[in-house]
């Protein structure tokens, strides 16, 4: 069974300072998502999609142009395949307001990619180190996952996404019987000097070790229909507000409350480490420095 991984790549880092899913930060200039490809791969994974905007097409192509030559682990050649995040997959029903230049968010994304996915996906930021083992776990899932109405994450501990250096948000989830029961997308988190979690502004602590979701999904291809139902709802409630987006915790949490999506919660012994903001890059260089120095990752991913 061919797996898809579908990287979330239109995002405007706009925190980081800069375009963080295209900064290499490998011992060789490898960028983030770079070990994300390697890791599905090397799980079983076959094919790869690339959500971007379309003036990135041409960098992406330079950057991850090698894929072409890898082979998945049944010997067949790796599938590539782009699709751009723009205004032009916006329903005619809902007006462009005057000035918005942001995404839609990730349920729009998610959407653009519809054509392109015609298989079992893992869908993840581009801008996120996730870990072998978290890959491993989704592969495993994906191919006994029913087609209808099941769907699955890899969850991480709150007090190990965080960032000291600003706020950040997370999907905070309730899980029972192994299963996802609710997810309430948090923003404005704060890692404070004496490692408490707070919510920024208000007196609300977080528990550390509340499992968060870091946008790490497992889909069947009949996520598509449910997807573009929520975003066109979306929509009409939208109005002209520029900033407003659909995320996808907040579009699988009310399939969850409506009975429509029963969502298994996989828990990863790899690590998750980040790019939030410009000050976290070095910690992330040092921590990829070490994996490859202790043979998790060859000397060069793109070799």
């Amino acid at each position: 069974m061919k797996l898809s991984l579908v990287i979330l790549a239109a995002g405007l880092g706009s925190r980081y300072g800069g375009n963080k899913q295209v900064d290499g930060i490998g011992p060789n200039g490898e960028i983030l998502m770079e070990y994300s490809i390697h890791d599905a791969l090397r799980a079983g994974f076959g094919k790869v999609v690339f959500i971007i905007k379309p003036e990135m097409r041409e960098m992406m192509e330079r950057l991850c142009g090698y894929l072409t030559r890898r082979t998945a682990l049944d010997g067949s050649p790796v599938e590539v395949e782009y699709v751009y995040q723009d205004f032009s997959s916006i329903p005619d029903f809902y007006p462009i307001p005057e000035g918005r230049t942001r995404p839609f968010g990730t349920v729009h994304a998610l959407l653009c990619a519809a054509e392109a996915v015609r298989e079992p996906c893992c869908v993840i930021n581009a801008d996120d180190f996730y870990g072998f083992d978290a890959y491993r776990a989704m592969a495993q899932t994906l191919r006994n996952l029913p087609e209808e109405g099941h769907a699955a994450m890899v969850g991480y501990l709150l007090k190990n996404t965080a960032s000291l250096h600003g706020a950040v948000t997370r999907g905070i989830c309730v899980r029972r019987e192994g299963l996802l029961e609710s997810v309430q997308e948090t923003r404005n988190i704060q890692l404070c000097p004496d490692g408490t979690l707070r919510v920024q502004g208000t007196d609300r602590l977080l528990d550390p070790d509340a499992v968060v979701s870091m946008n790490f999904w497992g889909f069947m291809p009949s996520i598509f229909p449910a997807l573009r139902q929520d975003f066109e709802e979306f929509l009409r409630s939208a109005g002209d507000n520029l900033r407003a987006e659909r995320l996808l915790p907040e579009m699988v949490d009310d399939q969850i409350r409506e009975g429509n999506m029963k969502v298994s919660v996989l828990s990863s012994a790899g690590q998750w480490f980040g790019m939030t903001y410009r000050e976290d890059r070095e910690a992330v260089a040092q921590a990829l420095r070490r994996l490859h120095e202790s043979g998790e990752y060859p000397e060069n991913l793109r070799s």
